[in-house]
């Protein structure tokens, strides 16, 4: 038997990582401002981390949500008072789709319709509602397909008005910072106006923070910045640093019954572990305040540099559109200056970098991409 082959994959091997640096099976050293797709949002094997999931795992490894699991109270705590929002209530499951899968099955049954309304660019999972409300029909199979998803322009609020207006919609499910997109940001009145239409129509606000929550941004989650409250927001990527996760944080107006919602592996012992663990690491280490001045830093030093279309993003979630002659530049980054990047395209290098990210690693960065593009 051999691998169903559905990624394009470099012929690297990383095995072994610490912090912000991986090395490959020949020895072979890179910086990583990748994050395995902003998962790695501690770095590599942090002694912190690594001690809780051990410890965790010598204890006990799993058992289902047919009894009372500590750890699980712990998170909830331990998130709301990081994120402001301690008043809500936490689903846990296993990924950013299922994530919202739930949160949109939650909208419906609160309000008793069935439609959603989505942005062009979104990008919300590959499960069977989530695709269907992902503006990408090359990954949404006929099963998948349904009515009851609407798409408009990200930033259209005359779009978005006339939709809400018939008053047939369950939720509004918006990122807080397109990523795959390429980084594309709502604006913070848009978000604000949204909020407002939400509250008017009767409609669920869902905040998909998958890949731009957890400090990403320098805020816990980037719609903060807007001063607006969701009804629902998303969360996975790097919660619990590469453990498998995801999560819904609920606000007090909706109320839980007994089989609403369910999962098996959805908030084990070792997935609460490793997130508790991120958490405390990124209080501890004041991370939140550490992505923001390092993004404050690339922003200094690449917006505006004439290899760009555009620079854009918050904190440690950022888009570089490069010129069409430099088209191909991720892979000189990689292969000549052994840098890791994300990309969106052809043309948009995605940086994700650990949020512990050293500035002298932000700094190689920096002077990587002005030898290659000068």
């Amino acid at each position: 038997m051999d691998l169903f082959n559905v990624y394009k994959r470099w012929n690297i091997e990383p095995v072994k990582g610490l912090g912000s640096t991986l090395w490959d099976k020949d020895g072979q050293e890179y910086l990583d401002l990748y994050g395995g797709h902003a998962v790695i949002s501690v770095g590599h094997c942090h002694p912190k981390y690594v001690a809780a999931i051990k410890e965790q795992l010598e204890k006990l490894g799993f058992y289902s949500n047919a009894v009372q699991n500590g750890l699980q109270d712990t998170l909830a705590a331990k998130l709301g008072k990081i994120s402001g929002y301690d008043s809500y209530h936490l689903f846990l499951c296993n990924s950013g789709a299922e994530a919202n899968e739930n949160a949109l099955k939650l909208a419906s049954f609160q309000t008793g319709r069935a439609k959603v309304l989505a942005f062009g660019g979104a990008f919300h999972g590959r499960t069977s509602g989530a695709v269907a409300a992902t503006d990408n029909p090359k990954i949404r199979a006929p099963f998948n397909a349904t009515s009851n998803v609407s798409f408009v322009p990200l930033g259209d609020l005359e779009a978005a008005e006339k939709e809400l207006a018939t008053e047939s919609y369950a939720a509004v499910i918006i990122e807080g910072i397109q990523g795959v997109a390429g980084i594309q940001l709502p604006s913070d009145s848009f978000l604000q106006e949204l909020r407002a239409l939400c509250d008017r129509t009767g409609t669920m606000l869902v905040l998909d923070e998958i890949q731009s929550g957890c400090g990403r941004t320098g805020k816990f989650f980037a719609h903060q910045y807007a001063g607006v409250q969701a009804d629902l927001i998303t969360m996975a990527k790097g919660l619990a640093g590469g453990i498998p996760i995801g999560a819904v944080l609920i606000s007090p107006a909706i109320q839980a019954s007994y089989g609403l919602l369910g999962t098996t592996f959805g908030g084990n012992h070792i997935a609460c572990a490793a997130a508790i663990a991120v958490l405390d690491i990124i209080e501890e280490e004041h991370l939140l305040a550490h992505a923001a001045k390092l993004g404050a830093y690339f922003e200094s030093e690449l917006k505006g540099d004439p290899a760009l279309v555009e620079y854009r993003g918050r904190g440690l979630m950022i888009g570089l559109q490069v010129k069409p002659e430099l088209i191909g530049l991720r892979d000189r980054l990689l292969f000549e200056k052994h840098i890791f990047t994300g990309a969106s395209g052809k043309d948009v290098i995605r940086l994700l970098p650990a949020l512990n990210l050293p500035e002298v690693g932000a700094r190689q960065f920096v002077e990587a991409w002005k030898d290659l593009t000068r």
